[in-house]
């Protein structure tokens, strides 16, 4: 594995060093703005086999309480899994860390199901961790999926200390829009004006919020405005309210509006340490780095893991999938992150509501 210097990439500027999908793709002329409809049949095509394949060979020293539902409306988008680690004694080891994990899909498809080993892998590192849906587009915006991920939560916060786990010791985390939905959900905690703009009461006193870890995510919109980026500006619109007016708005109207939907635009030194993982190979590559270059700007502890284009086992979110080294690698350095964010004095302190 080869690092690759997060000071070397840039979304502008003479000489700026500039990746995206179709850079590697364009030769062959075969990628180019895909739209929502044709990412949502591809997604449909492979999930199931995803569910099957990431799930090969499961984990069995781990506790699994699967699909509880959240809210108590009975659907499936309203499901969470609690996955948390056996010890060798039958005695409860807690209180453990918790780390709540969101799929990705590009928001519209994906399902918890197929991140199930993923979740065990982390949960035999010693926390509990707990495995969300979430309601999708094109039905639903961005609005619904934050408010889905702040019910979830706060499910974790009332009833995760009965599995174990301790719910003033929280890691947030997520894979290519999930890990979207996860950032902007911590962003909205340490920044009023942007629950304010979603209507939402943050579920959980933000101290309790430890860390944040993002595979291959989507943390800068920018970069979806760039000239033959993979996917379609539709992609955007489809996130935000009123179908009518987002249709019509133009590509620098919908840069504007899209500050809302992009994790990057709401950092500041208050945010938790974080914890990024990605690729040459991934579409989101100038993204990450562009995100983890402005966390160091505001002095936000990062901690990075990043595969160049000679690492072959590193597509978008490759680490779903557990067969990988580079996978196992991320497993290593992402629980040894969560035990040193959530580790410390402040754990023990009476939390404040």
């Amino acid at each position: 594995m080869s690092s690759v210097s997060v000071n070397a990439v840039s979304t502008g500027g003479t000489g700026a060093r500039r990746w995206s999908w179709a850079s590697v793709k364009s030769g062959s002329g075969l990628v180019r703005r895909l739209p929502v409809w044709a990412w949502r049949l591809l997604m449909h095509t492979v999930s199931r086999s995803e569910r099957v394949r990431f799930n090969a060979d499961p984990i069995t020293e781990v506790d699994y309480r699967l699909d509880i539902d959240f809210v108590g409306d009975g659907i499936r988008a309203h499901r969470l899994d609690v996955i948390s680690p056996v010890p060798s004694d039958g005695r409860a080891a807690g209180p453990l860390p918790v780390y709540i994990y969101f799929h990705g899909g590009g928001w519209t498809s994906g399902d918890k199901g197929a991140l199930t080993k993923y979740c065990a892998s982390q949960a035999l590192g010693g926390m509990v961790v707990v495995n969300v849906n979430y309601r999708r587009a094109t039905r639903f915006t961005m609005a619904h999926m934050l408010h889905d991920a702040n019910a979830a939560l706060a499910w974790v916060d009332r009833h995760i200390a009965s599995f174990g786990g301790d719910p003033r010791r929280i890691v947030l985390g997520g894979d290519s829009a999930g890990g979207q939905i996860s950032a902007l959900l911590a962003a909205a905690h340490f920044r009023p004006e942007l629950a304010e703009h979603y209507d939402l009461e943050p579920a959980v006193d933000r101290r309790s919020l430890r860390g944040l870890v993002q595979h291959c995510s989507v943390v800068d919109f920018s970069v979806m405005f760039e000239r033959g980026f993979i996917l379609s500006l539709n992609f955007v619109r489809m996130l935000l309210p009123g179908a009518k007016g987002r249709a019509g708005l133009r590509p620098t109207e919908l840069r504007r509006a899209a500050r809302v939907l992009s994790p990057i635009e709401w950092l500041d030194g208050s945010f938790p340490p974080v914890f990024v993982t990605t690729s040459e190979h991934d579409y989101f590559y100038t993204a990450n780095l562009n995100f983890i270059r402005r966390l160091r700007e505001h002095r936000v502890r990062v901690d990075a893991l990043i595969y160049d284009r000679n690492a072959t086992n590193t597509l978008h979110t490759w680490q779903q999938n557990a067969r990988y080294p580079e996978s196992q690698e991320v497993y290593q350095r992402l629980q040894q992150f969560v035990h040193e964010v959530t580790t410390d004095a402040a754990a023990l302190a009476p939390r404040a509501r």
